[in-house]
């Protein structure tokens, strides 16, 4: 059962509007003043959150205010009530990021659908979806329901692509944005010394090749298969609705982009930062995630010297240091980790 909170100081009214909760089959919890919802809200945790704007002790702006910085109860969806229509009011509240506003007396259908669309955009922004193209599927399946563009096609081709093969090349015009289904992708450009550098390594879940779309540009690098891929061709106006058509999808959607966006930041700053110890510690790290042997990597020396951004020799070097260690071990191709600890105290220490 949705739990809802009601923030109301006209009694007349919060038992009016409690009433018509309950009968709809919401547990339903009460405060009279701000000061008292806001303790109501951290005891009971509640869904959604009704909440008046003129209250004595603390209005409705200043709840909505105090919630917005607490990291448990700052992403539930708040409805401000207001006897007063008047356009100012409105305005501040959805200016401060209020999910929706009612203006009192207010009617039970509009109450009830206001919630239930409250409620099911919650409810949607919060799942979880499997790292792999039949996750992605059920998130457009749950997507649709916000009303996406007509031309909004949702039919992903799927590429089998062997080792080496390539996905995209350096200054093609991007059509599609990339999926991984299956395997591992490396993203990579040649530097001003002719050498390879390797911008980006893509495992089952990730996107790839999105930021050229966004920019309406050409690729910067190339992407090459490094493992068996499967790889799903997401149209370009496909990746551009969820984007642009509508907030709450585009919301959801960018938290799933994200996490590739965080990686690259933490990658450049190391590049930037740290020694090579402490970044061929982080390259392991994150590469061993990246394969299906938990524990193993397989990659050239030559690829995992682009990713720590080192020569090969001094990467060759670095890795025989930390098989003495007892850190790794290495058997031809694939480097196998040993003490995980260990190699998170070089990154973090080195």
């Amino acid at each position: 059962m949705k739990k809802i909170l009601l923030i109301e100081d006209n009694l007349e009214m919060r038992e009016n509007i409690a009433e018509m909760l309950t009968l709809a089959g919401y547990q339903t919890f009460t405060a009279e003043n701000g000061k008292l919802g806001l303790e109501a809200a951290k005891r009971n945790k509640p869904n959604l959150i009704l909440c008046d704007i003129m209250m004595p002790e603390l209005d409705g702006y200043g709840v909505f205010h105090i919630l917005s910085k607490d990291s448990d109860l700052g992403s539930i969806p708040f409805i401000f009530l207001t006897a007063k229509a008047e356009k100012g009011d409105i305005r501040k509240g959805m200016n401060m990021g209020a999910d929706d506003y009612l203006t009192k007396p207010v009617e039970e259908t509009e109450l009830l659908h206001a919630i239930d669309t409250r409620l099911k955009r919650y409810d949607f922004f919060r799942k979880g979806y499997s790292h792999d193209l039949a996750g992605f599927v059920e998130f457009i399946s749950e997507a649709k329901k916000f009303n996406l563009p007509e031309n909004f096609v949702a039919d992903f081709k799927v590429r089998k692509l062997s080792k080496r093969a390539n996905v995209y090349n350096q200054d093609d015009t991007p059509t599609n944005v990339y999926l991984i289904n299956s395997g591992t992708v490396k993203a990579w450009k040649i530097n001003n010394e002719g050498k390879e550098f390797i911008t980006g390594i893509y495992k089952k879940g990730d996107f790839f090749g999105y930021i050229p779309v966004l920019e309406g540009i050409a690729y910067s690098d190339s992407a090459t298969v490094l493992e068996d891929a499967e790889v799903a061709l997401v149209p370009q106006s496909d990746f551009l609705s969820l984007i642009y058509s509508n907030r709450v999808v585009s919301a959801r959607f960018v938290k799933m982009l994200a996490d590739d966006i965080a990686e690259k930041e933490e990658r450049l700053l190391a590049l930037a930062y740290n020694s090579v110890r402490a970044r061929t510690a982080s390259a392991i790290l994150q590469l061993k995630d990246k394969y299906n042997d938990h524990d193993s990597i397989h990659i050239s020396r030559d690829d995992l010297a682009n990713v720590v951004g080192t020569s090969t020799e001094s990467l060759i070097r670095t890795l025989s240091e930390f098989k003495s260690d007892k850190l790794i071990e290495i058997d031809g191709r694939v480097v196998k980790v040993l003490d995980q600890h260990g190699l998170e105290k070089v990154r973090k220490f080195s």
